[in-house]
């Protein structure tokens, strides 16, 4: 880590507390704090396209869910008209399978997996619809209709029983939002801007959503839910309708194709890095209508149409193979702990829960800033597994099977783990879709959370506690842990895989990110300071944390993630690390 000496020769600047004027190369001297920091240079996180597996099925307006190698396409526009078509991608081949119930277009959809989906609204010419049906992997079931039919709608979320609809025609604009639970659809607020033909993407508690028709132009506006509200935001570059995004956080999302003034079968993509968007690679071919599952990292965009009418051509996005990013000082928690857990989806929006020394139930939420003391977990546990966001989030084992879910404002105890156990990893977004693994002692055993109960899935290859984990319940990583320290295993839904080692072997360590190709571990056993990054191949080392921890707690993704407390006697120190903006590094003097 470089020093204040190191620096001598740079200008140094004085200011008490965050100085958001710090340029790229400036050193300046927090004087409430008592840190020099170093503000490194601003990263713009690109990528580009290149062409993809073709769908069986030529079709546009459509729908789809998943991952970028597990991902179901459906219903839509074809030569024939409404089609009722599914096709499921397995990373290397698309395959036809069992249609939906109603055919239809301008609908919405979401899911996690080439086996869990979720299809919404929709029309099919003369009829709207508020229909909704959800996918196991073999067929499609009807189950409750929206609240309103519509069309023209937008969907997202994380899985087939956690979902959000938002905008859409039902006769008039509305910006009507609407919940889904895995049973019923709830009306909750509306957003700023009534739309349709617009687009979203996120988790049910973090969502962006942008673009589309207002009523008398294509609109630029883009809105942020935090689970309660819309809060409008920065606009696109570019107004355009019926086209597509990717993206699992709100902190980094993709949006691409599209109808926008001028062009009618528009290649522009634009990245958003949590404040701004801007312009990055364009698709090779302009198209509107057309879908897109993934995230910043790898993304796909499917079908949709050209000038000559309806296509099948499927283009893969490649995002950057190592972000360059830093950490940064955050605000401390209120109270020094380690072995506590952590959800959340951001550097910006977390939670932190249990630990020791005790009280060890305690619960704190931080909003970019600091830490706020909010209800406390039912039963005191330390050394405990979580996951989630700062308003739905999962706490379970800690030496017992003891399962809690948060909903914003309380902790309430559900259905234990089968497995008693501590020092486990986690994966999943919010707390009704979850993935356990490892734990003490050595333990191999996985199990899968569906909002009630959890199910035994496929052992980890390697027995070990004290892992780091991330991820979703189709697509994990598992690194580190006791006594393997530089195993890492990726699970694809079914199975766990042995895949590349960490370069510095530890146990203890922090963990980020959004599936299994894009993952970054911080500090660990042996007070390490070490960050690595994961693009789902091969680790690379990166900037290393400002104070070497373990057993601290983190939470976000790849380019806006968070540790906090951990085992220095203990701490109350968070690091935020970035790789979207300028980045301040808080040096030692």
């Amino acid at each position: 880590m470089a020093t204040y000496k190191e620096k001598v020769g740079t200008s140094v600047v004085n200011y008490a507390g965050n100085y958001p004027g710090a340029v790229e190369g400036e050193l300046w001297y927090d004087s409430t704090n008592k840190n020099f920091n170093y503000q490194y240079a601003a990263v713009t996180a690109t990528g580009s396209w290149s062409s993809g597996t073709s769908l069986n099925t030529a079709r546009a307006d459509l729908a789809g869910g998943g991952i970028y190698t597990s991902s179901v396409a459906f219903a839509g526009d074809n030569p024939g008209g409404r089609s009722a078509a599914t096709e499921t991608w397995n990373g290397s081949a698309w395959t036809n399978v069992n249609s939906m119930n109603t055919a239809r277009a301008f609908l919405g959809g979401t899911g996690s997996s080439n086996t869990n989906a979720l299809g919404f609204g929709g029309n099919d010419g003369g009829t709207r619809y508020g229909e909704t049906e959800t996918w196991n992997g073999t067929n499609w079931t009807e189950v409750n209709n929206l609240n309103t039919t519509r069309t023209q709608t937008a969907g997202t979320g994380a899985s087939n029983t956690s979902a959000i609809c938002f905008g859409g025609d039902d006769g008039s604009l509305r910006g009507y939002t609407e919940t889904w639970n895995g049973t019923n659809w709830t009306e909750v607020n509306d957003m700023n801007t009534a739309r349709s033909l617009l687009t979203g993407t996120g988790i049910v508690t973090s969502v962006l959503a942008m673009g589309g028709y207002d009523g008398s132009s294509r609109t630029t506006a883009t809105e942020n839910w935090n689970g309660t509200n819309w809060t409008e935001v920065n606009n696109l570059n570019t107004a355009r309708t019926q086209f597509a995004a990717a993206g699992v956080a709100t902190p980094s999302v993709i949006a691409f194709g599209g109808v926008s003034p001028g062009s009618d079968y528009n290649a522009l993509t634009e990245i958003w890095n949590g404040t701004n968007w801007a312009e990055t690679s364009d698709l090779n071919t302009g198209r509107n209508a057309l879908g897109g599952v993934g995230t910043t990292p790898n993304a796909l965009a499917i079908a949709g149409n050209l000038p000559a009418g309806a296509t099948a051509a499927v283009e893969e996005w490649t995002g950057p193979g190592q972000p360059i990013g830093g950490w940064a000082t955050g605000g401390n928690l209120n109270r020094a702990r380690e072995k506590g857990a952590s959800a959340g989806v951001s550097n910006s929006s977390a939670l932190f829960f249990g630990g020791t020394p005790a009280p060890s139930g305690q619960t704190e939420s931080y909003n970019g800033t600091s830490w706020t003391e909010v209800n406390d977990l039912n039963s005191d546990r330390d050394d405990l597994g979580g996951n989630g966001t700062q308003t739905s989030a999962l706490a379970y084992g800690g030496s017992t099977g003891l399962t809690e879910k948060w909903n914003g404002t309380n902790w309430t105890e559900v259905n234990d783990l089968n497995t008693a156990r501590n020092q486990m990893g986690g994966a999943g977004v919010d707390n009704t879709s979850a993935l356990a693994f490892g734990g003490t002692p050595a333990a191999a055993n996985t199990e899968s959370w569906n909002g009630t109960n959890w199910t035994e899935v496929n052992d980890l290859n390697t027995g070990r506690n004290r892992v780091a984990g991330t991820g979703i319940i189709t697509s994990a990583l598992c690194a580190g842990g006791a006594p393997s320290p530089a195993y890492t295993e990726s699970w694809n839904g079914t199975n766990w895989t042995e895949v590349g080692d960490l370069n510095s072997g530890r146990n203890a360590l922090g963990a980020a990110g959004v599936d299994n190709t894009a993952v970054l571990v911080f500090g660990g056993s042996g007070t390490s300071a070490k960050t690595e990054l994961w693009n789902g191949s091969s680790w690379t080392e990166v900037a290393d944390l400002s104070q070497a921890r373990d057993a601290g707690g983190s939470n976000g993704t790849t380019t806006s993630a968070l540790f906090s407390g951990g085992n220095t006697s203990p701490s109350a120190a968070t690091e935020e690390w970035s790789s979207s903006s300028n980045v301040v590094k808080t040096l030692t003097d």
